[in-house]
């Protein structure tokens, strides 16, 4: 059975277990870093159909439904909201519409009109995880989403061009632990990203609680908390 899987607030961006340092073999453990790390955010949109794909772009974290409770280590993801009215975005139908007025679909019980797949992730560039086993793990503290929505991590390797993929991603439910992994292309140009994802309808901001959310935390891995203070430092070996 996979294990589940979740993000945090306050984990090292880069987590080495203690026989790292002394293995060459050993697997490079990454989890989420606390609130003021380095995040990014990206959003693919997509038909109703969740497949036809509409465009792509950066995303600010601040747009993502995302929220960080450094505390108690721990981030929620809930169902993306979009503000325009727009018939681009919602169906209409809702109570009041003006059926003429393609500006005026969006509002409270406004059905959504668009699937959108929101990326939060950390990545590092310039070859740092070429060569690697990367393992990224975690917890989930509660999920309540609905069938509207899924949940997934993921840990992605890909060329500086994006002409080529390499992906490990799972969808994740329910509380427990998580991990997956990836290995990754000795290649000193790529870029290895980690994260997760929540994708589904969009909804109205006042709509979101019946459609739930998902708390992630992190578990370090054994021998990594004395290491949490690494932060970004990578001290893996490659793999040969």
């Amino acid at each position: 059975m996979m294990k589940r899987g979740n993000q945090m607030k306050r984990i090292a961006a880069i987590a080495v277990t203690a026989s790292l340092a002394a293995s060459a073999a050993a697997d490079v453990n990454v989890a989420i870093d606390q609130s003021d790390a380095p995040w990014l955010g990206f959003m693919n949109v997509f038909e109703l159909d969740g497949s036809t794909f509409v465009f792509g772009s950066g995303w600010g974290v601040p747009d993502l439904a995302t929220s960080f409770d450094d505390g108690a280590g721990s981030m929620t993801f809930g169902p993306n909201t979009i503000g325009d009215p727009n018939e681009f975005w919602y169906q209409g139908g809702r109570p009041g519409e003006d059926p003429g007025d393609p500006n005026d679909n969006g509002g409270p019980g406004a059905p959504g009109n668009k699937v959108m797949e929101a990326n939060l992730f950390q990545e590092l560039t310039g070859g740092a995880l070429s060569g690697e086993t990367v393992v990224f793990s975690g917890s989930i503290l509660s999920d309540t989403l609905t069938g509207a929505h899924v949940a997934s991590v993921f840990i992605r390797d890909f060329s500086s061009d994006f002409s080529d993929l390499n992906e490990t991603i799972v969808q994740v439910s329910g509380a427990g632990d998580f991990s997956i992994s990836l290995d990754t292309i000795d290649d000193d140009t790529r870029i290895v990203q980690w994260g997760v994802q929540v994708k589904g309808v969009n909804v109205w901001v006042t709509d979101v609680a019946p459609f739930g959310d998902i708390t992630f935390a992190t578990v370090p891995a054994p021998g990594a908390l004395a290491l949490l203070g690494l932060g970004g430092m990578v001290a893996g070996r490659r793999r040969r």
